[in-house]
């Protein structure tokens, strides 16, 4: 064969080879990209919050004395049991018990001088009956014999029956006056003997010693008149705790009173089930939370103030969430999420999307989607809205949203 001629084959042969090719990665590039896919279900969904808490007394008060002296006795330690109503110390407050000893007898001289007024009340009474009678036998017989009593003479008796009658309102007003100041000695008597009551520290409600700051003979000022002065002991009420829990400010509108949670107690390594009793209703400004308490029973007192605990609160919950994988949905900004759609044609359609509660893999769609729609489910800045895929059922995706 001529060397020319099988040149002229080997090339043609290439070219064939060449063209061959070609074609075969025109269509590969023809071909639409395949799109992972998950299907738009329903599902049960539920979101956690993970949060440190503080333990801290129900109920916890410095007590104060609210007259200035000093110490006599004081009947308490530190972690003594205190009941409602018991005394913890003694002031010894020798003036204050001077003035309850004046305004006692303040008190019993008034009500002498009452007795002595009614009695001048009385004695004025008497007196005049006796001129008012005599006044008016006078006049009858004037009356009965013109003449024979001279004017003169009955007038001197109309004079002091007037004067016997004043003298009766005089008495009488004079009583008024004395039982008035025997109120003022009275309410004086109240005010001291209610002071020298502060002399004795009394226990506000059942609860524990957690702090004494005085000893016997220390001198204590009044905790009314001076903002510094120390209080005598601190009690608290720790048959029930407060577990006090930082809410975050994205979180703090899904918690409500009543809502269940799970405490595990590191120092006791126990868990424990409480609900939420109340919240401050507020975002503090320098935390950006909201301080949220469970009320957690202490009968055995295992729990002691200052413990900390691992909370989980089921924060917002649905029993029917329209949901795909967090990854299908771009939240950069909440309020305009959105997401890829493949629709009958095989084209992608961006949809904009409302979203409900998300969880560590799964988020809700609460409009904008419908239930049986095919979502891309990852990268979806790889695809452009009205590009033509070809759908494939992403079946990690799928089971990594469905393992809540």
């Amino acid at each position: 064969m001529p060397l020319s001629r099988s040149i002229s084959i080997f090339l043609g042969a290439v070219a064939l080879l060449a063209s061959g090719c070609r074609s075969k990665e025109t269509s590969v590039t023809d071909a639409p990209p395949v799109a992972p896919v998950v299907i738009a279900s329903r599902t049960a969904l539920s979101n956690k919050l993970n949060v440190a808490g503080e333990f801290l007394p129900y109920e916890e008060v410095e007590l104060h004395a609210k007259v200035a002296g000093y110490i006599r006795k004081i009947n308490v330690d530190i972690g003594d049991h205190v009941r409602a109503g018991e005394v913890l110390a003694t002031l010894d407050v020798p003036e204050l018990n001077a003035q309850v000893v004046g305004a006692t007898a303040s008190v019993a001289q008034s009500r002498e001088q009452i007795a002595r007024a009614k009695s001048d009340v009385a004695r004025a009474q008497a007196d005049y009956t006796a001129v008012h009678i005599s006044a008016q036998r006078l006049a009858q017989a004037s009356k009965a014999q013109p003449g024979i009593i001279a004017e003169q003479e009955l007038d001197n008796a109309n004079a002091k029956d007037q004067a016997a009658a004043a003298s009766v309102e005089a008495a009488k007003a004079a009583l008024a006056a004395t039982e008035q100041a025997l109120g003022v000695s009275r309410a004086s008597q109240t005010q001291v003997t209610s002071m020298a009551d502060y002399s004795r520290i009394i226990a506000p409600f059942d609860g524990i010693v957690t702090w004494r700051y005085a000893d016997p003979g220390a001198l204590i000022q009044a905790g009314t008149s001076n903002a510094a002065s120390a209080p005598v002991v601190k009690v608290a009420q720790v048959s029930t705790l407060r577990l006090r829990l930082p809410v975050p400010e994205a979180l703090a509108s899904f918690v409500h009173e009543g809502d269940t949670v799970s405490i595990f107690v590191n120092a006791l390594h126990k868990t424990i089930t409480g609900t939420v009793a109340r919240s401050t209703g507020a975002l503090d400004p320098s935390t950006r939370t909201m301080q949220v308490e469970v009320d957690v029973k202490n009968t055995d007192g295992a729990l002691t103030p200052g413990m900390y605990a691992q909370v989980t609160l089921n924060i917002a919950r649905s029993g029917n969430a329209l949901a795909v994988p967090v990854q299908a949905v771009d939240t950069t900004n909440p309020q305009s999420a959105w997401l890829l759609v493949v629709d009958n044609t095989g084209h992608v359609q961006k949809r904009g999307v409302q979203i409900g509660i998300t969880t560590a893999n799964r988020v809700e769609i609460t409009s904008g989607l419908k239930e049986g729609e095919q979502v891309i489910a990852a990268n979806l800045g790889s695809y452009t809205n009205g590009q033509k895929v070809t759908p494939k059922l992403d079946v990690m995706a799928t089971t990594a949203a469905e393992a809540q």
